[in-house]
């Protein structure tokens, strides 16, 4: 068991003369479970395809591209495991100073839009290889979307990049069909036919019953047509409901096929069961390692996809709403891997997913009919057909904590307290707070206005209310001190400054504030950017409030760390603004004090 070879001579080593895919990544060499580049790559090699690894090639240097020669059937491309341009620039566009996803935290390893340009400059090495595309970049950009770093509407990611088909979602299904296709002898252009995948065509005729969306040309010139191709595209993410999808430009059709099936609980378990190294490609010791495996090499995925709906959260998009759960041995069976590591101390970081505790579907009618298109399963109410039951979870926890050498479980991916506290059993709280909480417990009620809340999909600021008394209520039972530290977005569709003073009151009274904020970030394929360029929600044709100018997102930020000193002016501004003249002064309510003119 070795790495996949990242340069001729690990290739002489196999006895390779040729690879069959080269994969070109955005990301450090990671090969562990929690990276999409080590799943797709490790699961080809597992159908006997040969895999050779390019990562964060210098792309001003066409050779970079080559060193690993021209494979057999195609090239591979990814940015990694996020979007780079969410990788390089915060919420106000400004560019970060580090990248856990690189050697060292080193930023600028990869370029800006890195699926576009890596897969220029392999077109420019080899004109005729196929490029398939893929991972997060790639699948919410599949089709014509908002681009918040050059506020405008930016074309499929297929057409910017050149690439002959882009697979979306997560992806395992899709690649090893392409693959067998392509050995098969299959031309690039014909492999039209595999779900969970994008095409070009420049035949009309090509796609069966097909949705056709408004164009290009239709969606750039006229805010209310995008709206309507979102709510299109965000009714036609579920594998057993969904159309194929058609998108026009000029002579150019864009074509979606329907979403790949969702894995069984066998299918999961192979993926996690492949032979990984979980760790960073030695090149890598003597340049500070990749931080982001830290936090993940001993943390464990349970659960793909989401059923909770939320409004600024893409996964809906990208992993789907059906809950796929790997089973108990599978997961004890990588817990009992990690336990023999040399750097293993004892702790499990998490055990969880995009929500740690959906482990079950929704529902029973999700099984033959999918998601409901209409409706959520939680927001804004829950829904009377919703499953509550977090017995299957609560026994996983339990044959974990019972394997020799670990000494503690810990819940670090999010938790949804609505469903935590509809559970009428309340032992999924009371096992959290004593057994997998690190001292503060990361909760994300996300806003307390009531209207906001409603456009992000999440539930009353009284769901989470009751969850919180709960949550100590039980800690103090345990004798155990642990603290609540909730997460909030400012600036939210939806959120004016009124919005913003109802939160910063809310902190206020929560007796701390918190050491970490985030803006809104419009990212592609998300409900709430689409409400964020249109100012329409998509889902009920309302128009919606946006907070745009930078001095109002700065006021809005601002008011959830009123108390920095940084923060005053920006902080005494809204309250002036909104005449709450009441928050500033010496009372035991205000926000800030009146200075003295002097």
């Amino acid at each position: 068991m070795d790495f996949l070879p990242i340069n001729i001579d690990d290739m002489n080593k196999r006895g390779w003369d040729q690879c069959d895919f080269v994969f070109v990544t955005g990301d450090a060499y990671v090969d562990h479970s929690s990276f999409g580049t080590a799943i797709i790559s490790r699961l080809l090699e597992r159908y006997g395809y040969k895999v050779g690894i390019i990562a964060q090639p210098n792309w001003k240097d066409l050779e970079s591209f080559k060193i690993l020669g021209e494979p057999k059937l195609g090239f591979l491309v990814n940015s990694g495991n996020i979007d780079s341009m969410v990788n390089h620039y915060t919420s106000f566009k400004k560019k970060r100073r580090n990248d856990v996803y690189s050697p060292g935290n080193k930023p600028n390893m990869r370029p800006d839009r890195a699926i576009t340009v890596y897969s220029n400059r392999i077109r420019e090495a080899y004109k005729n290889v196929p490029i398939i595309i893929g991972g997060i970049e790639a699948s919410l950009r599949r089709l014509s979307h908002y681009d918040y770093w050059s506020d405008s509407i930016k074309r499929s990611i297929l057409m910017d990049s050149g690439a002959d088909l882009l697979v979306y979602g997560m992806g395992e299904k899709s690649i090893v069909q392409i693959a067998e296709s392509l050995e098969s002898g299959i031309p690039i252009s014909e492999i039209t036919y595999i779900n969970g995948t994008v095409y070009k065509t420049r035949d009309i005729e090509r796609p069966f019953e097909p949705v056709i969306l408004p164009s290009y040309n239709e969606v750039t010139s006229s805010k209310k047509q995008y709206s309507q191709s979102f709510k299109i595209q965000y009714e036609n993410t579920d594998s057993i409901t969904a159309k194929t999808l058609v998108e026009q430009y000029d002579s150019i059709y864009v074509v979606q096929n329907p979403p790949m099936e969702i894995l069984t609980e066998q299918e999961l378990d192979d993926i996690y069961d492949l032979e990984y190294m979980m760790d960073f490609h030695p090149i890598y010791n003597n340049l500070g390692g990749v931080p982001a495996l830290d936090e993940i090499k001993f943390s464990i995925t349970s659960v793909r996809g989401c059923f909770g709906g939320c409004s600024f959260c893409a996964l809906n998009y990208h992993q789907g709403r059906i809950i796929q759960s790997r089973s108990h041995e599978s997961i004890v069976k990588e817990v009992e891997k990690m336990t023999v590591d040399k750097n293993f101390k004892g702790y499990i970081h998490d055990v969880g997913g995009p929500t740690a505790n959906f482990r079950i579907k929704a529902c029973e009618k999700q099984e033959k009919y999918g998601v409901c298109k209409d409706k959520s399963c939680l927001s804004p109410e829950r829904c009377k057909n919703l499953v509550v039951d977090h017995s299957d979870y609560l026994n996983l926890l339990k044959k974990i904590r019972k394997v020799e050498g670990v000494k503690k479980v810990f819940i670090r991916s999010g938790i949804r307290y609505d469903y935590a506290i509809y559970d009428s059993k309340d032992d999924f709280i009371k096992e959290l707070c004593k057994h997998h909480v690190s001292g503060q417990l990361r909760t994300a009620p996300e806003h307390v206005s009531e209207r906001v809340l409603k456009l992000m999909g999440k539930p009353s600021i009284k769901t989470y209310n009751i969850f919180v008394d709960k949550f100590y209520s039980e800690s103090k039972k345990q004798n155990k001190e642990q603290y609540i530290v909730p997460y909030f977005i400012s600036s939210h569709p939806g959120s004016r400054l009124k919005d913003a003073i109802e939160l910063a009151e809310y902190i206020r009274d929560m007796g701390h504030t918190p050491e970490q904020v985030q803006d809104f970030y419009p990212t592609p394929g998300t409900l709430s950017t689409c409400m964020y360029y249109t100012g329409i929600n998509p889902l009920s044709g309302e128009e919606v409030y946006i907070p745009k100018s930078i001095e109002e997102r700065k006021m809005q930020r601002a008011l959830m760390q009123y108390n920095k000193k940084e923060n005053y002016e920006l902080v005494l501004n809204a309250l002036k603004k909104e005449k709450r003249y009441d928050l500033i002064g010496n009372n035991s309510k205000a926000l800030i004090r009146q200075r003295n003119k002097n």
